[in-house]
């Protein structure tokens, strides 16, 4: 345990360094994420000059293709088979999400410990659920934009999973992962903003990340916040560090209502989603 104490104040000091210097040391693995990004937010980038980044990366780009022929973003079947195309069928804000998606991918297939991979692939299925249940609610509900609601929700876990990248320079933090599970959780909040701050997310996105109060209470869920809670409640994969801690939010564990949503409304909700949650869910991890 001297070990875990002496990595884990090490690690601490690391990030409260880094974050007050504001730079982050990115894994490499989110580096094409963020060109992706920067190169969708400059309005002199074309989309071809999106794509040849896309075509750069072949994981990403077979998932471009074939999340543009999924049937909600493809709905008469007209068949893609060029990244081009793909790019400008799923639009700028979809192939953010995807270049994520991706990348937290393969962070999880690279971690050199088999219990942080595992780990890690646990907490990318969570993440991907999240995410195609926030695309699917948005798209049920007409409140929000779906393209967004599906980037916040791969975003929700963004700081957990810098943590547990930056984690295998430390490698006596997985002798006890309920106590790693504890350190992620005091770190993920200011690590999650600092990462949110890099990628210069929209301002109803970041305001969407309300760790103190993350929802509001309207219903059904009206802003981007109280659908990226309720995808969150939705989803069905644990994450495995809320698993570790012995936090359950699967609906139904609960009796009766959740922070007030009553739960024959939020099941009602759901089975109206699900279809699109299923085809979305299947277009990313594809």
């Amino acid at each position: 345990m001297q070990d875990f104490d002496a990595q884990a104040q090490a690690f601490s000091e690391q990030i409260e360094a880094e974050l007050e210097d504001g730079r982050l040391n990115f894994p490499t693995s989110l580096d094409v994420s963020l060109r992706v990004k920067r190169l969708a937010d400059d309005p002199d980038s074309s989309l071809d000059s999106i794509a040849s980044v896309v075509k750069a990366e072949p994981v990403l780009s077979a998932k471009a293709v074939r999340m543009a022929n999924a049937v909600l973003l493809n709905p008469y079947g007209s068949r893609i088979a060029d990244v081009n195309t793909a790019v400008k069928r799923i639009g700028l804000a979809s192939l953010r999400c995807l270049a994520f998606a991706v990348a937290a991918e393969q962070l999880s297939q690279d971690h050199r410990s088999k219990h942080m991979r595992l780990i890690a692939t646990g907490l990318w299925m969570h993440s991907v659920d999240v995410a195609s249940w926030s695309y699917a609610l948005a798209r049920h509900l007409r409140t929000v934009n779906p393209d967004t609601a599906m980037l916040a929700g791969m975003m929700v876990d963004i700081g957990q999973f810098f943590l547990l990248a930056r984690a295998s320079a430390y490698p006596a933090l997985e002798e006890n992962l309920e106590r790693f599970a504890e350190f992620v959780s005091v770190w993920n909040e200011p690590v999650g903003r600092a990462i949110l701050e890099v990628f210069e997310l929209p301002e109803d996105v970041l305001d969407a990340f309300e760790y103190e109060n993350p929802y509001g209470g309207s219903w059904p869920p009206e802003n981007l916040a109280d659908l990226i809670f309720v995808a969150s409640l939705a989803a069905e994969t644990p994450n495995p560090f809320d698993s570790a801690l012995g936090i359950q939010r699967r609906p139904e564990l609960f009796d009766s209502c959740i922070a007030g949503i009553e739960k024959d409304k939020l099941d009602a909700l759901l089975d109206a989603a699900r279809a699109g949650k299923m085809e979305m869910l299947a277009a990313v991890c594809g």
